[in-house]
């Protein structure tokens, strides 16, 4: 205490410079508009440099995860394909799942710039648009699976219900035996989500792969979506109750490819004239 203040007689002259000086600066920047405007547009690009900068380090040390992610997605396209019966024998690989040849979509790539895994509906914001050909109804894909579809789209902005979403939920299908249902997040943890309406003569396992099915305009049939976390069959029902570890961590996606289908919109004429009851005309 008594350096403290032995400090502060000696070096008092200097400590009340310092604080006119600050009495000084406010006194300008509270009662002159145009000191004012000048402190704030200063402040706010030193605050602005300092997240920019904050947001760079943390999207270098993403980089190498990143990075392995595509890595491997080109081992996949480069690789040959598979015979038949190699195939056969890969039925719950789920590293061959995803990567498809089909000339009937196209894919555009975009970052992914706000993302939620902790509310009841749950959107993914991307940096693509209308101007990039980005439209409603286009599925959204990472390279472990499916993530949504798109909703809403600006010109350079979309917005899509991820699969964690409880108004939407995608078609698909045991790998293995081929049988189908819906997928639907019911919430709670961001990893699981439930299969429904596989009736109980069907064999499953735990491990076993799902995949999207044919029956959606949305993706192409075969994209990953998880494997069989656990499964059990309630008294008097009909369907299992299975569990599935979604493939897409959605806490870490940074680069997310939109689905175009290009026979999208045949398939909905069609069934419009069949709804319509006119598919004879």
């Amino acid at each position: 205490m008594r350096s403290l203040l032995r400090y502060l007689i000696k070096n008092y002259a200097f400590l009340l410079f310092l604080l006119l000086e600050v009495v000084s600066l406010l006194f300008v920047f509270n009662f002159n508009k145009y000191q004012r405007v000048q402190y704030l547009n200063s402040s706010n690009q030193i605050t602005a440099s300092v997240y920019n900068s904050f947001h760079s380090v943390i999207k270098y040390f993403a980089l190498a995860k990143v990075n392995q992610s595509l890595a491997e997605e080109n081992a996949k396209l480069k690789s040959p394909a598979l015979p038949s019966s190699q195939t056969a024998n890969t039925t719950d690989s789920v590293s061959s799942n995803f990567i498809q040849s089909n000339s009937n979509y196209r894919y555009i790539s975009a970052h992914v710039i706000n993302n939620s895994v902790n509310k009841v509906l749950n959107y993914i914001t991307l940096n693509k648009g209308r101007k990039d050909g980005v439209k409603p109804d286009m599925g959204i894909v990472s390279p472990e699976g499916i993530v949504g579809v798109v909703v809403a789209v600006s010109e350079n902005y979309a917005m899509g219900f991820s699969v964690l979403n409880k108004r939407w939920g995608a078609s698909a299908k045991l790998k293995k035996s081929g049988y189908f249902g819906p997928v639907e997040w019911s919430g709670g943890d961001y990893q699981m989500a439930k299969l429904k309406e596989i009736p109980f003569h069907v064999e499953i396992a735990v491990g076993d792969t799902i995949v999207t099915s044919s029956y959606s305009a949305v993706f192409p049939e075969g994209i990953l979506i998880g494997t069989v976390h656990s499964f059990e069959q309630p008294k008097g029902e009909s369907f299992y109750q299975i569990n599935i570890k979604l493939a897409t961590d959605f806490k870490s996606i940074h680069y997310v490819e939109v689905i175009d289908n290009l026979d999208k919109a045949q398939l909905y004429k069609l069934n419009n004239l069949i709804e319509n009851g006119s598919a004879d005309n």
